[in-house]
């Protein structure tokens, strides 16, 4: 008997997983996601953004508009960092799986964490200055990227 026809790819596969944990944030307008996976393709580590352990998260502001202190930008852990931060073995050499193209400062973190490749399902902020800045020093940093793009038609009913 042939294999299945139509079985998710590894890309689909993490992709999905990303927007999976995703679900996890508390933030009531962003939910992000993230999954590191090693050279054999087994995931080494997971992360949605949120507020960093043992911070409540009603003590903490999820608002976006006014002063610095009284948003969730001064506070937030992103998914891509706490991937990192999450991952249960060195991310060298690894790669991440993100449902939104990184921002400069995770980017930062990624460069450092030695992870060769990002592949991310939305890029809805390119041209703003802050991931202008991430894909100028992914480039320099030798660090590839690209988008997903869906090869199948899922029928995630079973799921």
């Amino acid at each position: 008997m042939p294999k299945r026809e139509n079985y998710l790819s590894w890309d689909e596969c993490f992709i999905l997983m990303a927007e999976l944990i995703a679900q996890r944030s508390k933030d009531p307008n962003t939910q992000a996601g993230s999954v590191i996976v090693d050279q054999n393709n087994i995931i080494i580590g997971l992360g949605y953004n949120g507020f960093p352990r043992s911070v409540k998260d009603e003590d903490l502001p999820w608002g976006r508009e006014g002063n610095f202190l009284e948003t969730k930008y001064a506070y937030v852990v992103h998914a891509e960092e706490n991937a990192i931060y999450n991952a249960n073995k060195s991310t060298w050499g690894c790669k991440m799986y993100a449902t939104l193209f990184p921002c400069n400062e995770c980017v930062k973190t990624i460069i450092q964490s030695g992870i060769k490749e990002i592949i991310y399902a939305s890029d809805k902020y390119h041209d703003q200055d802050i991931w202008v800045a991430a894909r100028k020093m992914l480039d320099l940093a030798g660090v590839s990227y690209r988008q997903y793009i869906p090869q199948n038609k899922l029928n995630l009913e079973k799921i």
